[in-house]
């Protein structure tokens, strides 16, 4: 259910109210881009269901959907308009558009050309576990995170705060010491996966994949100053997932030990797979968080920014301005080399 995990602590003043948590994120519903719309977002219904509660609750957690969309326009495309217009403008004037007007016909010709363009959706899982007070949200990487958790904060109008979660050692430090010891922390192995980096200058980068870890030629990478940056973990043969240096989750995936365990009779209508995966996924999280956490050193003192460092690292777009909208004057990309959505 949940691919990739970055965790915030949600600050001590949150009220956990369903009812309020509902009614503020129908204020901010997923709209399709419009015919000059380069992007929209917004949250939808997690179980798929029309008109249904815009966040479920499941066993006390919680599950929210947002979505962005995108009108995808070729760059190659854009740039043979702009040509055509800066021509027409030649052929008028005698002379060759300045830096002003090349930029006027670039926007020109991206807001006459998506009409014409296909759209691509992305959907973002947002996990809340109230009780514990922690936010995890299925991102690729921590700046989508950021801004999925600003525009969350944002949408329920600055009710809830976070921060992201951080441990009193450091991953890398922690990765390191567990491959140069070739000690894991209890209840979790090692597996045949990592990457390892160094902090000079050249930056050099080593990928093992489908390899054994316990090696002197690891260990002397590491002895060497390169540190990890990713490490391929399992945790008591339930959950096989990549921890990094930031402190994500990434390639997350249940063992079929776990899947053979909720297996029954049959499987369970379709109305009720929802809460049953839901169910699965949180509690087998659910417990290994707390021992991944006490095996980073523990759960470091909150800062005082709550929300404000999670804005700091959010890059500004046009969407930051309510969601649903966004601006069309910037070039979208490629569709053969485009960048992934905000929140893939």
């Amino acid at each position: 259910m949940f691919k990739n995990l970055t965790l915030y602590r949600v600050g001590p003043q949150w009220a956990a109210d369903l009812t309020r948590t509902d009614e503020l994120l129908r204020t901010c519903q997923f709209v399709p881009c419009g015919a000059t719309q380069q992007k929209s977002f917004g949250f939808v219904e997690p179980r798929g269901q029309a008109h249904g509660p815009m966040v479920e609750s499941v066993g006390g957690q919680w599950l929210l959907k947002l979505v962005t969309e995108q009108r995808v326009v070729p760059g190659s495309v854009v740039k043979r308009r702009v040509e055509e217009l800066a021509d027409a403008v030649e052929q008028q004037t005698g002379r060759k558009p300045g830096k002003k007007l090349q930029k006027e016909l670039k926007e020109q010709a991206l807001l006459e050309l998506l009409p014409m363009a296909f759209t691509r959706q992305s959907h973002t899982l947002i996990w809340l576990d109230p009780r514990e007070r922690l936010l995890l949200i299925d991102a690729s990487s921590l700046s989508k995170a950021d801004e999925i958790a600003s525009t969350l904060v944002k949408t329920l109008n600055g009710e809830i705060e976070m921060q992201q979660l951080h441990t009193a050692e450091s991953p890398s430090a922690c990765m390191a010491a567990w491959l140069k010891d070739g000690e894991p922390p209890h209840a979790f192995t090692i597996d045949r996966e990592c990457e390892l980096k160094s902090s000079d200058e050249q930056k050099s980068v080593v990928r093992y994949a489908r390899h054994r870890l316990d090696t002197d030629e690891v260990r002397q990478h590491i002895l060497t100053g390169k540190m990890p940056t990713r490490l391929a973990m399992t945790w008591r043969d339930r959950v096989s997932f990549t921890l990094t240096d930031t402190l994500q989750i990434k390639k997350l995936a249940l063992l079929d030990v776990v899947m053979e365990s909720h297996k029954g009779s049959a499987r369970p209508p379709k109305e009720e797979a929802f809460d049953a995966d839901v169910a699965i996924a949180t509690g087998e999280l659910c417990q290994l968080l707390p021992e991944l956490i006490e095996a980073l050193g523990g759960e470091a003192p909150l800062g005082a920014g709550f929300s404000a460092e999670v804005a700091s690292r959010s890059k500004p777009s046009s969407s930051d301005t309510a969601p649903g909208a966004a601006s069309a004057g910037a070039e979208a990309p490629a569709s053969g080399d485009a960048e992934p959505a905000p929140w893939d």
